[in-house]
């Protein structure tokens, strides 16, 4: 019976849970000795170059603090907020993600050292320890940078859709008539958008000519080449002509390839072309310098 309490007694130490226990009150005990020579090692590492060693060891505590709760908890909520906040935070100062995959990195590597030498005159239960902690530090790891990331791209989404609004610019020369210059390559995603910036124009100036230079364009897909067409034709719906200018050969076969009629579409060979019939339909007239616009 007394061998039978002994397995008994010794069977905690064997429950995952339990074991995850000991490693937090462990962290715990010893939370300023680590978090200290964390940030050591992320500064020594040359990690977080853009933050004063004050702001690391502000955003080490906080992290390690998360990083305990998550291990004491079984939960992630608290550090993916955490995570997603941190990364909003220092991805303007150009903090990097291999420096936020680092700092977790090396902090596995501290808290492992810590563990080594509490549990180095018991291997196996050093071992059982490891098992049971390795698996919770690699979904936090995990969470950190894959919250990094996804700002990281929703920070990069942004500036792109800020590249296309200042790549499409829909300018108006003079009272009823915009000029869409457009250059470089044409995706589905920016043809979408530069539709809507040159509709929304359309009716914000009440624009009745509207001229596309597509001098700038190397090529265009059927796909784009096919949404071009949609969008002279719903600039037609809301009653102003377009005029497209700087029609490369390619570009041409494109059109005719699937099945766009050139002659239905107002086409001038270069921009300035294109102004001068477009200042021709609105009614205008240039008068040389000098010249009295009665006598002509």
């Amino acid at each position: 019976m007394a061998k039978v309490r002994q397995k008994n007694a010794m069977a905690p130490m064997d429950d995952p849970v339990e074991l995850l226990r000991e490693l937090v009150a462990h962290l715990q005990q010893n939370r300023t000795l680590l978090r200290e020579e964390w940030a050591r090692r992320i500064t020594e590492a040359k990690l977080l170059t853009a933050m004063s060693k004050d702001e690391i060891f502000a955003e080490a505590t906080a992290i390690y603090d998360n990083y305990i709760e998550a291990l004491e908890s079984g939960t992630f909520e608290a550090l993916q907020a955490y995570a997603r906040n941190l990364s909003e935070r220092i991805i303007p100062r150009g903090v990097e993600t291999h420096e936020v995959i680092g700092i977790v990195l090396l902090l596995r590597d501290v808290l492992a050292r810590s563990l080594f030498a509490k549990y180095q005159s018991d291997f196996t239960l050093y071992n059982r320890i490891l098992d049971a902690y390795e698996p919770a530090a690699n979904r936090i790891a995990n969470t950190v940078a894959v919250g990094f990331v996804q700002e990281r791209e929703r920070v990069i989404r942004e500036q792109q859709e800020a590249i296309r609004v200042l790549s499409t610019p829909v300018l108006q020369v003079r009272e009823r008539l915009l000029i869409l210059p457009i250059i470089g390559v044409i995706d589905p995603q920016r043809a979408r958008q530069l539709t809507e910036q040159l509709l929304r124009g359309i009716r914000t100036n009440r624009a009745k000519v509207v001229v596309i230079d597509i001098t700038g364009v190397p090529v265009m897909d059927a796909n784009v080449a096919n949404h071009l067409v949609q969008t002279v034709e719903a600039t037609r719906l809301l009653g102003a002509t377009v005029i497209i200018t700087g029609l490369s050969p390619e570009i041409a076969q494109t059109l005719v390839t699937i099945g766009v009629d050139l002659g239905k579409m107002n086409t001038v060979g270069d921009l300035q072309g294109g102004i001068e019939e477009a200042e021709r339909l609105l009614g205008y007239k240039v008068v040389p310098l000098g010249e009295s616009p009665h006598s002509v």
